[in-house]
C-alpha cells in the first residue's frame, strides 16, 4: 500500500486534484498523507477541506497553525487577517461538521517508521515523548469543554517546555512547538518570531537538534526552507500557495512528484 505524503495545501484544491492525477492516486490502494495547513491563503479551502474530509481512511491529516487559526476564529478567539480565506468554510452549510472533523485530527502521526508533524519536534521530545504529548493536545480538542482550550491557545509564552508544565501553558508549548517551530536554540527555547534571515547567533534549525537515533520526520510548514528530502528529515512545504509547486513524495522509495502552482500571494512563509 504505498503512502504519498503531500505538502501544505493551504487552499490550493485545483492544484491538489492535479497531483493526485500525477501519481494515480487510488483510494482503494494508496495512501495519503497530509502535513497540515489545509486551509487558508489559497482560493478554495471550502473545497480543499471537503475533498480531504472525503478521503476518509484513505487520508491522514495533522494539525497545522492554519488548520487551528480556522478553529479559533469559529470560536471567536481569532481575529481576521488581510489574507484570510476562511469565510467561505464558516459561512457554509457544512460548517459544523467540517469543523467537528478537523478538531479530531491528530497533532502528530507515526506510522511504518515515519513520523509526521506540522512544523517541527523540540530536541528534549523522544518520538514516544513527542507522541504522549499530542495526545494531550488531541484530547483537549475532542473535550466537551474544547472552548475553553482555544481561548487560551494563542501566545508564545512559556517559549521552552518543562516536565512540569500544567494546563494551558503545557498544551500552549505543545501546540506552539508542533505547529510553529522552525528555529529554536540548543537548550530547546523556541525563537517562534525568528525567519531565516533574521535567525540570532545562538538560533538553530529544530531538526539540526533533533537525537541521531529516532525516525525520519515529515513536515512542512517552512516553505522559505523548501523541499529537504534526507536520512532524517522530509521538509514537503514548497510553497504552493506562493506561486511555488505543490509536493508529494511516496515513502516507500522516495519518488517524488510536483505540479506547478499558478500563486495566490506573494512570496512569503
Amino acid at each position: 500500500m504505498p503512502t504519498y505524503a503531500i505538502g501544505d495545501l493551504q487552499g490550493c484544491a485545483d492544484e491538489l486534484r492535479a497531483l493526485l492525477r500525477a501519481f494515480a492516486f487510488d483510494a482503494r490502494r494508496d495512501r495519503l498523507w497530509f502535513v497540515g495547513d489545509l486551509v487558508n491563503r489559497g482560493p478554495k479551502s471550502l473545497d480543499t477541506l471537503r475533498l480531504v474530509r472525503s478521503l476518509g481512511e484513505a487520508a491522514v491529516c495533522v494539525l497545522g497553525n492554519h488548520d487551528f487559526h480556522l478553529l479559533c476564529r469559529a470560536e471567536g478567539f481569532a481575529r481576521k487577517h488581510a489574507d484570510d480565506t476562511l469565510d467561505e468554510i464558516l459561512e457554509a452549510p457544512d460548517a459544523d461538521a467540517l469543523l467537528q472533523w478537523l478538531r479530531a485530527r491528530p497533532m502528530l502521526h507515526e506510522e511504518g517508521g515515519h513520523v509526521m508533524v506540522h512544523a517541527g519536534l523540540l530536541p528534549q521530545w523522544t518520538t514516544s515523548k513527542a507522541h504522549a504529548l499530542a495526545q494531550e493536545v488531541e484530547q483537549a480538542l475532542r473535550a466537551p469543554g474544547y472552548r475553553e482550550f482555544l481561548a487560551h491557545l494563542y501566545g508564545a509564552q512559556p517559549d521552552a517546555w518543562r516536565d512540569d508544565l500544567t494546563g494551558w501553558d503545557r498544551l500552549r508549548v505543545i501546540v506552539n512547538a508542533m505547529a510553529r517551530l522552525r528555529y529554536c536554540t540548543p537548550q530547546g527555547q523556541m525563537l517562534l518570531a525568528v525567519k531565516r534571515d533574521d535567525a540570532p547567533p545562538d538560533a538553530r534549525r529544530w531538526f539540526d537538534l533533533r537525537p541521531p537515533d529516532e525516525p525520519p520526520i515529515v513536515c512542512g510548514h517552512w516553505s522559505t526552507l523548501g523541499l529537504v528530502i534526507s536520512e532524517k528529515l522530509l521538509a514537503l512545504d514548497t510553497g504552493c500557495v506562493w506561486g511555488g509547486r505543490l509536493t508529494a513524495l511516496r515513502l516507500e522509495d522516495r519518488a517524488l512528484f510536483q505540479v506547478p502552482c499558478a500563486g495566490y500571494q506573494k512570496p512569503g512563509d
